[in-house]
């Protein structure tokens, strides 16, 4: 026998934030599925070339920062795109612990190819470049939030 738990509007999953930013998020990812597979990328793969596009041999560390994830789940995905041959891991000679990250050629032609991809997520979010910018600043303030101590 099942019992009924009575009604809390406050946990009521579609009332969750969280659920709207996971879902979306779901959404948003199946949404570049097929435009990255032309590039032969991967959405997690994609976000680590997009900071590499923009700062060329930035350390492991660094990439980590920006990408908000623990250096170690990082490395085995650098070594994918290092065997693709889109970037060179390079051990510093100051310290052997930090590797730099350098796009190679292919790398950087990568990203002549990747240029078509805004235009076609902005299509499909059906909302204008202006509603698209106030949205992702509303989200980034969100993360920031949400990055500060309890």
């Amino acid at each position: 026998m099942t019992t009924q738990v009575e009604p809390c509007a406050e946990l009521l999953l579609d009332n969750q934030l969280c659920f709207a930013l996971y879902s979306t998020s779901l959404l948003m990812t199946k949404t570049y599925k097929p435009l990255l597979q032309a590039l032969g990328l991967t959405y997690p793969q994609y976000l680590a070339m997009l900071v590499l596009w923009e700062s060329d041999g930035i350390s492991v560390g660094e990439i980590s920062a920006r990408l908000l994830t623990d250096p170690g789940s990082l490395t085995p995905l650098l070594k994918r795109l290092e065997a693709e041959g889109l970037l060179h891991r390079v051990r510093s000679s100051q310290d052997e612990r930090v590797v730099h990250l350098h796009l190679s050629d292919q790398g950087r032609a990568l990203h002549e190819q990747a240029k078509a991809l805004p235009a076609c997520i902005l299509k499909a979010s059906g909302l204008s470049l202006e509603q698209l910018g106030t949205l992702k600043q509303e989200l980034v303030a969100l993360r920031g939030q949400l990055q500060q101590p309890l």
